[in-house]
């Protein structure tokens, strides 16, 4: 049997329709002038997230798609009255808000929403997992993300999968990437580098910043390497020797991934000299 290091066998589910708005329309005016030409969104500098609501109509996030929210106290946007594929990069989010907070705490502001909508879009992620009334999985992806960006058949071993692969905002130069089997199981779930998009440049630990390179960068650069078991079904560990800076000391580390994207790395020790 073929192993398949990395890969995740869990499921997602789309989030249901209904939300608590009162309208709902793009902040800013035509959402395709908010790109610029490069494909990325341009940034603009915004006030700290509320706690219980996004940023409103009229702020200057280029990603906010909030309208008129409800008056009633403690009220908040609703994460399914987001267009795709923002509910699902709040999933992403949240997961990876227990390692990296500040990070997170940035990317909400970019997008416009507050943690508490972060949360909620995270808590129905979680039930419609749970659903006995769950679609299959490729089309669960589906309804969250939208028609893929692009698809291709792929042989990994005897194994014949197909890819789907998705852009979300805040990470330009990545996909969210899908595998699936010819019985349309997911095999796995991750964050990719776009096809010709330029990866970083990894020759030592100093290059290893958070959110900078995916799991199997990594692991190509430090080979070889070798997989560990992650704390949750979306997180990856990937034990490798590397220098510690340029022309440093080789050492031995640990590093921890969410949704295929690095989080942290752990100093373990000095690497052995038969290594």
């Amino acid at each position: 049997m073929l192993a398949l290091p990395f890969w995740s066998r869990w499921q997602a589910f789309e989030i249901p329709a209904g939300g608590r708005y009162r309208e709902h329309r793009l902040c800013g005016g035509d959402f395709p002038r908010q790109w610029s030409g490069k494909g990325t969104m341009r940034r603009k500098a915004l006030a700290p997230p509320d706690e219980n609501v996004p940023v409103r109509h009229g702020t200057a996030s280029p990603y906010a798609t909030i309208g008129a929210m409800d008056s009633a106290p403690g009220s908040f946007a609703q994460p399914d009255s987001f267009p795709a594929p923002f509910p699902f990069v709040l999933v992403l989010l949240r997961r990876m808000a227990d390692h990296q907070p500040g990070l997170v705490e940035d990317a909400l502001r970019e997008l416009g929403f507050g943690r508490a909508v972060m949360r909620e879009a995270n808590r129905r992620w979680q039930a419609m997992q749970r659903s006995p009334r769950r679609r299959a999985a490729v089309a669960r992806y589906r309804s969250v993300l939208g028609p893929p960006e692009s698809t291709a058949t792929r042989r990994i071993g005897d194994l014949t999968c197909e890819a789907l692969s998705w852009s979300v905002p805040l990470w330009p130069d990545l996909r969210f990437e899908v595998l699936t089997a010819p019985n349309g199981a997911v095999w796995n779930e991750w964050l990719v580098r776009a096809p010709g998009a330029p990866g970083p440049r990894l020759r030592n630990a100093a290059d290893l910043m958070p959110w900078s390179c995916t799991v199997d960068e990594v692991a190509r650069a430090f080979a070889p390497a070798r997989p560990m078991e992650g704390s949750a079904p979306t997180r990856w560990r990937l034990a490798f020797d590397a220098p510690e800076a340029e022309n440093g000391e080789l050492r031995h580390y640990v590093a921890e991934f969410t949704w295929g994207l690095l989080q942290r790395m752990e100093d373990v020790r000095p690497a052995s000299p038969t290594a």
